[in-house]
């Protein structure tokens, strides 16, 4: 292989072992259940970190409903107010995020834990 392409491939692996083992399960998820979804949101993990969304609680409140599932493929951000009853699934959440959504008798949750909750990705709204 050239230099370059070894540099490549290099970058695109994931030294956090969080990750890995989240991507791995969203893949076999999407494989197993045939949903593209789940590939979706692997390969923007699988993405630089620079590229991760940055969702603020302002941006939830707008395009969400009451009851609804929301899954943002990086971190939650405390910006804004919420004032719908909404899960949140994210990679990380700030704590200022959390405890708004909390709350607002939301539920913050991990990806892995919406993946085995709802493995069909049914009723599931990306937000980026």
């Amino acid at each position: 292989m050239k230099y370059r392409e070894e540099q490549e491939m290099k970058s695109r692996i994931k030294s956090n072992p969080r990750l890995v083992n989240l991507i791995s399960l969203l893949k076999t998820t999407s494989r197993e259940n045939g949903v593209s979804l789940w590939r979706d949101i692997a390969t923007k993990i699988e993405a630089s970190s620079c590229k991760y969304a940055e969702v603020n609680l302002s941006k939830i409140n707008r395009y969400a409903n009451d009851g609804e599932i929301i899954l943002v493929p990086g971190k939650v951000l405390g910006g804004g107010m919420i004032e719908t009853s909404v899960k949140v699934a994210a990679l990380n959440f700030s704590q200022t995020a959390a405890d708004k959504i909390n709350g607002a008798k939301g539920q913050c949750m991990s990806i892995e834990e919406l993946v085995r909750e709802h493995p069909k990705g049914s009723h599931v709204r990306i937000l980026r």
